[in-house]
């Protein structure tokens, strides 16, 4: 419980103190200094993350990096356990990239401005207008350059077993004719979902997988891309078992 504190607390102080660098991003983005801004913007938070992993007594063991294109843009695609899944994601992806959220969290003040700095997009799953213009700005957002980032089971899963894929986003990928990369994610909802609100310390691993590039699959696999990812995502998470079996 102390650990949930102290984060409430660091959050609470980190979003009076980072005021000013609001506005410095608000600027830097109106004149039109985009990059700039991304990368300010990933600095503060991705360390603002590790203060919190770090409070958490939460380690973050990810391997696979440079299956990561540094040329262009990339549609990444990851089950979902919890809040950590982000927390440990961010850091240490060494790209600009932004996660697609729900519309909820667009009413937190101060975490609602980050986000947007950090090029998170805002979805109504329960308006499929307001759904499909999320996808178009995904869509919009890769062609740009800017990475995004996805769980395509849509919630989290609650027993660690993936909930199916939904297709319709993995659209943002073939639209924007960029590789989607699967990443497996273990021990994030142990760590803070699983017995909310307190934080068990503890190791959540991550493996990135190879880049899949949709021309290059079958007629079959691009017809049901969803489907295709989640497996790849599967087999990531089956290589992490093995390794933590190995371990024990």
């Amino acid at each position: 419980m102390i650990r949930f504190i102290l984060i409430i607390i660091f959050l609470v102080i980190f979003f009076i103190l980072s005021i000013p660098l609001y506005i410095i991003e608000w600027l830097l983005r109106k004149t039109g200094h985009m990059k700039v801004a991304n990368k300010i913007a990933k600095v503060i938070v991705g360390n603002g993350f590790k203060f919190c992993l770090f409070v958490s007594s939460v380690k973050v063991d990810i391997k696979g990096l440079e299956n990561i294109p540094k040329d262009q843009a990339v549609l990444f695609v990851a089950n979902h356990r919890g809040f950590f899944d982000i927390v440990a994601t961010y850091p240490y992806i060494p790209t600009i990239f932004g996660y697609v959220a729900k519309k909820e969290i667009m009413k937190v003040p101060g975490l609602n401005l980050w986000m947007h700095f950090i090029n998170c997009l805002f979805i109504d799953r329960k308006n499929m207008k307001e759904s499909l213009k999320t996808i178009i700005k995904g869509i919009e957002q890769l062609k740009s350059g800017v990475s995004v980032f996805i769980f395509p089971e849509g919630t989290r899963s609650k027993d660690g077993n993936m909930l199916p894929f939904k297709e319709g986003s993995l659209k943002m990928a073939e639209k924007a004719n960029c590789p989607i990369i699967p990443i497996g994610i273990r021990g994030s909802g142990e760590r803070f979902d699983d017995q909310f609100p307190k934080i068990r310390k503890g190791t959540v691993t991550i493996r990135v997988g190879n880049p899949i590039h949709i021309k290059e699959l079958e007629a079959e696999e691009k017809k049901h891309l969803g489907a295709y990812s989640q497996k790849k995502v599967q087999e990531l998470l089956e290589v992490i078992d093995k390794e933590l079996e190995a371990k024990n």
